[in-house]
């Protein structure tokens, strides 16, 4: 079971390394835009942190505190996207920077928090 659990924390690493990356090659190239490979991103690191906030293969108590807390700045992330992606739709295919960066700025937030709070 401890393997499984390691595979799915594998998993949800991974799709942060997907939102981060696709957020990061669009900073860098000063496009503003949400891309692909950010909302699978999203979509992974949601459905494996999900499946982590579940008590099985484990013989420690979870920190409800520090899933609630990433799963608000989740869901923030997400609400971010989608009304950036919706005004992208709209106009020219850009997010307003403010936005955008505060999307980038909220998913190392959840990653810090992943680290550092124990």
């Amino acid at each position: 079971m401890e393997i499984l659990r390691h595979i799915v924390v594998f998993v949800h690493i991974t799709g942060f390394a997907l939102l981060f990356g696709g957020w990061a090659v669009e900073a860098f190239s000063r496009r503003f835009r949400i891309n692909t490979v950010m909302n699978w991103g999203l979509v992974i690191a949601a459905v494996a942190g999900l499946a982590l906030a579940a008590p099985w293969g484990i013989s420690y108590d979870l920190n409800y505190a520090k899933i609630g807390t990433k799963l608000v700045v989740l869901l923030a992330i997400g609400a971010l996207m989608g009304i950036g992606g919706a005004r992208a739709r709209k106009g020219d295919g850009t997010v307003a920077p403010g936005l955008f960066w505060t999307i980038g700025i909220l998913t190392l937030l959840n990653a810090g928090l992943a680290v550092i709070w124990r």
